[in-house]
């Protein structure tokens, strides 16, 4: 879709910085996922830009390089992983039992360290063996997919950032690369093209508690976020005394919630796939109920539903309640207007990771 319009984009926004007087202090890249790139031997020493796309990879790292830039990669083991049927488990994570993939004198114990070298190789070929790289984006899922878990998303994230705190590199790049671990939070609209987990990479919730603790080392963790207020706790549930007497009705209330809100969590081999149907239509009636911050009106289904002050999440299925969007009081003394949630959460996050080496 962009392949007319990335290196152009580029060009003009580096001009842009030239004519600011910022181009030698901020530099431009382009995100590229690690499709970009293959390998026809199936080992990282045969790796080679994509053949329909090579003559343009080559004027974009040119370019990038010839401006003192970074090329920038994304590499997603848990999609490799969810893919193809046949892909092993093991080897997309660290410190596993895998079986190795051996290129030569060098031994690959995980994908990661495959993918990324595919790429170096890849550069190595034409010309740009020390152009400097960095991971965009990698992280781990923890719904909306048989792999996708809290516990496979702890095991990936904590082994990757043992490797930062160790200095530990690849075969082909012995220095860890900067590493950007996606994602913050959940990203309730985030499409779902790919598929339902694409809405829950998050390491904490949507709320800025911490989903799973992450050892950053030198005695530091994630922090969850402080102070946060939340909306009444109510939830929106299908009435009791409406049943399921008519599923036409039902099915169309349900339809009409899960148009503005998010009801992935619902879906097979997710967290709340265990739910009978009356609690399907909670859930998904609740969903839209806090979405639209308890307004009065939107607990209003064809008088299928009602607000109860009794919580029905059903472990590991949490029924969430919203925060609350207002104002707060950032400190005591000093009263200023609330930036929005997220930019709070931002921040808070990029000073905790920041103090582990090489994560951002």
């Amino acid at each position: 879709m962009f392949t007319q319009t990335t290196l152009p984009a580029l060009q003009n926004i580096q001009a842009a910085l030239g004519k600011a007087g910022l181009g030698k202090k901020v530099k431009t890249t382009v995100p590229l996922n690690a499709d970009v790139y293959q390998t026809d031997s199936g080992l990282p020493s045969g790796g080679d830009f994509r053949p329909d796309i090579r003559d343009l990879m080559l004027k974009i790292i040119k370019f990038i390089q010839d401006n003192g830039g970074i090329l920038t990669i994304n590499i997603y083991p848990f999609l490799s992983l969810q893919a193809d049927p046949n892909f092993p488990k093991e080897f997309a994570f660290f410190n596993n039992k895998a079986n190795p993939v051996v290129d030569g004198p060098i031994v690959y114990t995980n994908v990661y360290d495959a993918n990324f070298d595919t790429l170096i190789s890849a550069l190595e070929k034409n010309g740009f063996g020390q152009m400097p790289v960095v991971i965009g984006e990698v992280g781990w899922p923890t719904d909306c997919d048989p792999n996708a878990n809290i516990d496979n998303a702890r095991r990936f994230n904590q082994g990757l950032l043992d490797r930062i705190i160790r200095g530990q590199g690849t075969p082909k790049r012995r220095a860890p690369p900067d590493v950007y671990i996606f994602s913050l939070i959940d990203e309730d609209n985030k499409s779902v093209e790919p598929g339902n987990f694409e809405r829950h990479w998050g390491v904490f919730n949507y709320d800025g508690s911490i989903k799973y603790p992450l050892d950053l080392g030198k005695g530091k963790a994630l922090t969850p976020a402080k102070g946060v207020k939340y909306l009444a706790r109510q939830w929106c549930v299908l009435s009791p005394s409406a049943g399921v007497s008519d599923p036409n009705a039902l099915a169309q209330s349900i339809s009409q919630a899960c148009q503005y809100a998010d009801c992935t969590s619902i879906g097979p081999g997710s967290s709340c796939s265990n739910l009978d149907p009356q609690r399907n239509a909670s859930y998904a009636f609740n969903m839209y109920y806090q979405t639209m911050d308890q307004r009065k009106d939107a607990c209003s289904f064809n008088n299928l539903s009602m607000v109860t002050t009794v919580d029905p999440s059903q472990p590991p299925c949490r029924f969430d309640i919203m925060i609350d969007i207002g104002k707060h009081e950032l400190s005591v003394s000093n009263k200023v207007p609330a930036a929005g949630f997220g930019s709070l959460l931002l921040v808070s996050l990029m000073l905790v990771l920041g103090l582990a080496n090489g994560v951002h």
